[in-house]
């Protein structure tokens, strides 16, 4: 049996989330019920991340075992016919070697996080944002932000049904800049805890309110204590934009 990996493009705000739930649609059973229709048989798809409700992917990856070769341009536009009118797109697709798999041959994950710092309401990025009202330091929130690079406890960041067996991890990249109105969090490592990408932008952004100091963050990461996390930052801004598979690769968007 072949496989193949895909790259996915979603905007999450109409789903349950990536993995295949009982209380709503799901990006994982679209993709899975356009792969029914194409072959006339059940196709399971693995993805490298489990996004949340409302957050969106530019370039999710997933594989699935196919019975037969497919032209890899045929895959892709065969999908994306089925997966119509969904707010879904196979960007591309490619035969993959046996062993490989989406979630755990990943290297690193990147992941974006989309804040528009103003006052008048958001329309068209009303799902695609986190909307922050009170005027936000940029260069404050890049620099607590340095604080979180490398490996630690990153309990205080970590959703209390987090059901990873570690709260160890090693964070490789966290930016913070801001053009206009817009402030980009970006954020890498090779995996991530439940709701730590947003619990760590929540609590940058008290950092850019001068609520918090980069002493103040430091003091929350060690503590170790969910407690002491900030907001967590709504699911409506956070993107997975990349995964890595090996080899010299730049974040996108560097």
């Amino acid at each position: 049996m072949p496989r193949y990996k895909l790259t996915i493009e979603y905007d999450g705000t109409d789903f349950v989330g990536w993995q295949r739930q009982a209380n709503g649609p799901s990006i994982q059973e679209a993709i899975e019920a356009a792969f029914a229709a194409l072959c006339g048989s059940e196709i399971a798809v693995r993805g490298a991340g489990r996004t949340d409700a409302g957050v969106h992917a530019l370039g999710q990856v997933a594989h699935a075992d196919l019975d037969r070769d497919w032209r890899a341009d045929v895959l892709r536009d065969a999908l994306n016919a089925h997966l119509r009118p969904r707010r879904i797109a196979i960007l591309g697709a490619e035969k993959a070697a046996d062993d490989f798999d989406a979630r755990f041959s990943a290297v690193k994950r990147h992941y974006l996080y989309r804040i528009i710092n103003r006052r008048a309401p958001l329309t068209i990025e009303a799902t695609h944002a986190w909307l922050v009202k009170r005027p936000l330091d940029a260069a404050a929130m890049h620099d607590a932000a340095q604080v979180l690079l490398g490996k630690h406890d990153f309990s205080t960041f970590r959703d209390a049904e987090c059901q990873a067996a570690c709260p160890v991890r090693t964070l490789d990249r966290l930016d913070v800049a801001k053009t206009g109105d817009l402030i980009e969090v970006r954020a890498s490592a090779r995996s991530f805890l439940h709701h730590q990408v947003r619990s760590m932008v929540g609590s940058l952004e008290h950092v850019g309110a001068g609520k918090w100091t980069r002493a103040d963050l430091q003091a929350a990461l060690e503590a170790c204590d969910r407690a002491r996390c900030g907001v967590v930052a709504p699911a409506a801004g956070l993107y997975l934009i990349g995964v890595d598979y090996g080899g010299a690769q730049e974040p996108p968007g560097t």
